[in-house]
C-alpha cells in the first residue's frame, strides 16, 4: 500500500485569527466607505453652506472666540512652518488613525473593540450632522479674511473648486473629524497604555487643532462640536478594563473573613462547587 500525505493545514486558531483579521478589515474599510459616500449628499448646497458659514462666524466673534486668523499668522511667519502644518494636516489624520487601531488589535483587543464602536459612533453622529447643516471651512469665507493655506503653499488635499470636487465634500467643515479622531487616538492610548508619560499623547490632538485652524480648514466650534460628539459617544460605548488591572492570580489563599462584633471567627466560607 502506498501512504497518502495531506497538504498542512493551519492550526485552527491561526485560521480563526486569519478570518476574524478579515471580518475587522472588511467591517472597517466598509464603514469608511458609508461614510465618505454619505458625505457626497450634502455636496450642491454651496449657497446654504456659506449661509451657515456666515452664522458660525458670528457666532464665534459673539462668544468672544479668539479669530481663527491668530493661529495662522504665526504659520505664515515661515513657509516651511505652514508647509508642514498642510502637510500634517494631509498625511497624519488617516495613517495614525489606521496605525492607532492595528496596535490596539494586535495588542490591546478589547481596548481595540471599545475604540472602533466609539469611532463608528462618533463618525455616525458626525456625517447625520455634515448632512443636515453643510458649513464652508472659513478658508472659503470672504468675511474671515483667511489665506488658503494648502493651495497657496501646498500640498492640498482638495480641489481647487470646491464645487465640482468629485474626491471629498468640501462643505463639511461640521465637525472637525481631524480633531475627533486625533482625541480619541489620545484618549485611547492613555487608556489602553499603563506608561508614566502617556498624557503626552495629548500634544497630538492639540497639534492637530493648532493646524486644522491655521490651515482655515476649521472653525474653532468646529472642534468643539467634535469634543462633544465624542463625549457622548464616550458615555454610549462600555469602557474595557483598565490597561493596568492585573488579573486575578489563581492558587492564592483567600483573605480571613473578619470577626464579628463579639470577637469570635466568622464561619469560613463554601467553596464554590460545595463540599469535597
Amino acid at each position: 500500500m502506498t501512504s497518502q500525505t495531506t497538504p498542512d493545514r493551519p492550526p485552527a486558531g491561526k485560521s480563526d485569527a486569519r478570518r476574524r483579521l478579515i471580518r475587522e478589515l472588511l467591517l472597517v474599510a466598509g464603514l469608511f466607505a458609508a461614510y465618505k459616500a454619505g458625505r457626497t449628499l450634502s455636496t450642491g448646497r454651496t449657497d446654504e453652506a456659506f449661509r451657515n458659514a456666515a452664522r458660525v462666524w458670528d457666532a464665534e466673534r459673539a462668544l468672544h472666540l479668539p479669530g481663527e486668523g491668530a493661529v495662522q499668522r504665526l504659520l505664515l511667519h515661515s513657509d516651511a512652518v505652514v508647509h508642514t502644518a498642510n502637510t500634517y494636516y494631509a498625511a497624519v489624520h488617516f495613517p495614525a488613525t489606521a496605525l492607532f487601531l492595528v496596535w490596539l488589535y494586535l495588542r490591546r483587543p478589547g481596548h481595540y473593540l471599545w475604540t472602533r464602536r466609539v469611532l463608528a459612533v462618533l463618525t455616525a453622529a458626525a456625517l447625520v450632522l455634515h448632512l443636515s447643516f453643510p458649513l464652508a471651512p472659513p478658508r472659503m469665507l470672504d468675511a474671515a479674511r483667511l489665506v488658503d493655506t494648502a493651495q497657496v503653499y501646498g500640498p492640498s488635499v482638495y480641489g481647487a473648486a470646491p464645487e465640482a470636487d468629485t474626491m471629498a465634500n468640501q462643505f463639511a467643515a461640521m465637525p472637525s473629524l481631524h480633531f475627533g479622531w486625533a482625541l480619541m487616538l489620545a484618549l485611547g492610548m492613555i487608556a489602553a497604555t499603563r506608561s508614566r508619560w502617556r498624557a503626552l499623547w495629548l500634544l497630538h490632538p492639540l497639534v492637530t487643532l493648532l493646524v486644522v485652524v491655521g490651515t482655515a480648514n476649521h472653525y474653532w466650534i468646529d472642534a468643539a462640536v467634535a469634543t462633544l460628539l465624542l463625549g457622548a459617544a464616550l458615555l454610549l460605548v462600555p469602557r474595557p478594563a483598565p490597561a493596568d488591572a492585573a488579573p486575578p492570580v489563581r492558587g492564592l489563599p483567600r483573605p480571613r473573613p473578619a470577626p464579628d462584633a463579639a470577637g469570635h471567627p466568622a464561619p469560613a466560607p463554601v467553596p464554590a462547587g460545595g463540599d469535597r
